[in-house]
């Protein structure tokens, strides 16, 4: 296989015309091109008047060497390798599991080390705290148009965890290719479109992740997996600092001697119940901000130029960074185009935000996360919880600045800027349900999160244009943008109690959907090369 990068299309140009561009580039014959596959696409939309498709191509010919060789002689030679596939660990140890591995925890990390630990002969058992995916959505509708929480079943907690209830964007700056392609292609063979394996930034949608959840749980079960909903994890035994058994809902015990810990970032007091259990944790850096809306067609003609090109490419995205005059980062996250802005609250008596958008990312606003840095040393404590509670104590905040019932407060940007409260919107409407109270939210973030983003948004306004448009919406709190804190594993991923491997997001080792379910099939490698699959099943 060879690999080909810098392919570059017009704005029109269909991909079938792919193999003609590199038979033209290496000076081949089109028909020498045996198979080709995309492996990344990306838009070059520097030129406004002359929009780019650009792409890295995988592609057979029958004498590879003869064509590194002759590109050698062409100037410039293009950029042009020989590209090894690599495939996922086969490594499986002597010794027997006596159990089957417990999963705790079916968000992208557990789904994904479930499914690798069931087709490599383990027979996972998942335990989730929440509901059926089929439920969970009755459940966080009810909660979007009555206000109504279920603590154990929301957009947190649940089948799927929070990346069910997103934009499902892929994109993720880790390395491991082979292991995110393996995650990509199951992903389609899931139900996703195939188109993730290619794109730049490369998005599922909660509608369609919603489904394939459902499928990739069915294949688990059928490879002899079993799954315990409602099940939340409260403890666990040990014998000679061994994993010996997990306690369920404070009274039932599954025996087992290894448990991948993919609780996600809110799994709160399944942290808490991890220190006072005596394992290694620290505190994390993450960050607190609101969600910023925009309409989507402003967003589409700052980055394309034309709503035709839109039309084209697909809804525009965006990824802005700044540093501030009092050192804090600012930065957009979880940008999603054609979406909406959604009640994600795991507590009673908080409020968080989050953003979600169905795969067509055809709704009237963009919104994204607006955030800025925290660190450790901002929660005046050393407890390596205390980045819960300072979480805690702006989203309550935030509740009570919305009503105390789950509406959220929001403010038009102008008036944030200005620093008066707003008494109701401009040409921008909110997306938000239940629905959002007009008023001032900077008593709802730190004092330094509200001068960084007042800094930040004009400056953000010069690289977009209208990102400062006096009308846009804020709407707070964003405060689960990742997990504040990490257990503390070793060089075999383990915690000081072998048998437990801390995993994904909430566990401090992922930011997002792709980064999470790539460390769920590294933890599953390397449980697959300490023991074999369990003779029988218990």
């Amino acid at each position: 296989m060879l690999r080909i990068h810098e392919v570059r299309l017009e704005l029109h140009d269909k991909k079938e015309e792919i193999p003609v561009k590199i038979a033209k580039k290496l000076h081949i014959r089109e028909k020498d091109i045996l198979e080709w596959r995309i492996v990344r696409e990306s838009v070059d939309a520097r030129n406004k008047n002359s929009i780019k498709k650009t792409y890295t191509v995988d592609f057979k010919v029958k004498d590879p060497e003869s064509i590194l060789k002759k590109n050698k002689s062409i100037k410039p030679a293009e950029d042009i390798t020989a590209y090894p596939e690599k495939e996922l660990s086969e490594n499986l140890a002597k010794e027997a599991m006596k159990n089957r591995p417990l999963i705790v925890g079916f968000g992208p990390c557990g789904m994904f080390a479930a499914l690798y630990l069931a087709r490599k002969g383990y027979c996972p058992a998942v335990l989730e705290r929440g509901r059926k995916i089929e439920q969970r959505i009755k459940d966080v509708e009810a909660f979007w148009e009555k206000g109504v929480l279920i603590p154990e079943s929301n957009v947190q907690f649940g089948e799927g965890g929070a990346g069910a209830f997103s934009d499902g964007k892929l994109n993720s700056g880790i390395k491991h290719s082979y292991r995110t392609r393996f995650v990509l292609e199951e992903l389609v063979k899931h139900g996703a479109p195939e188109e993730i394996l290619y794109k730049q930034n490369p998005h599922v949608g909660t509608d369609i992740l919603r489904k394939v959840v459902v499928s990739v749980r069915e294949e688990i079960i059928s490879l002899g997996g079993a799954f315990y909903f409602e099940s939340c994890m409260t403890g666990f035994g040990t014998e000679n600092d061994s994993l010996v058994f997990a306690e369920i809902n404070g009274k039932d015990h599954l025996p087992a001697e290894v448990m991948v810990a993919a609780p996600g970032h809110s799994a709160r007091d399944t942290f808490k119940m991890f220190k006072d259990s005596g394992l290694e944790m620290s505190a994390k850096a993450f960050s607190i901000g609101a969600r910023i809306e925009h309409p989507q067609e402003l967003i589409d003609i700052s980055q394309y130029g034309s709503k035709e090109a839109a039309d084209i490419l697909g809804a525009a995205d965006y990824k802005l960074s700044y540093k501030c005059s009092n050192g804090r980062g600012v930065y957009t996250f979880c940008m999603c185009p054609g979406g909406y802005v959604v009640a994600s609250a795991s507590e009673e008596g908080g409020v968080v935000t989050n953003g979600m958008s169905y795969h067509s990312r055809d709704g009237r606003n963009a919104n994204s996360a607006l955030l800025v840095s925290v660190e450790p040393e901002d929660f005046d404590s050393d407890d390596p919880l205390a980045g819960i509670e300072f979480q805690r104590k702006w989203e309550q905040a935030a509740f009570i600045a919305g009503g105390r019932n789950y509406c959220a407060p929001a403010q038009k940007i102008g008036d944030f800027l200005q620093g008066v409260p707003s008494e109701g919107p401009g040409e921008v409407q909110p997306e938000y349900r239940p629905g959002v109270k007009w008023t001032d939210i900077s008593p709802c973030l730190p004092a330094f999160a509200v001068s960084a983003m007042k800094e930040a948004i004009p400056k953000f306004g010069k690289k977009i244009k209208g990102f400062d448009m006096p009308d846009g919406i804020l709407t707070a709190v964003e405060t689960r943008s990742s997990s504040p804190v990490r257990i503390i594993r070793d060089e075999d991923l383990q915690t000081k109690v072998k048998g437990i491997f801390p995993a994904g997001e909430g566990a401090g080792y992922a930011g997002g959907i792709m980064s999470a379910a790539v460390d769920g099939i590294r933890v599953a490698e390397k449980i697959c090369s300490l023991w074999a699959p369990p003779l029988q099943e218990e």
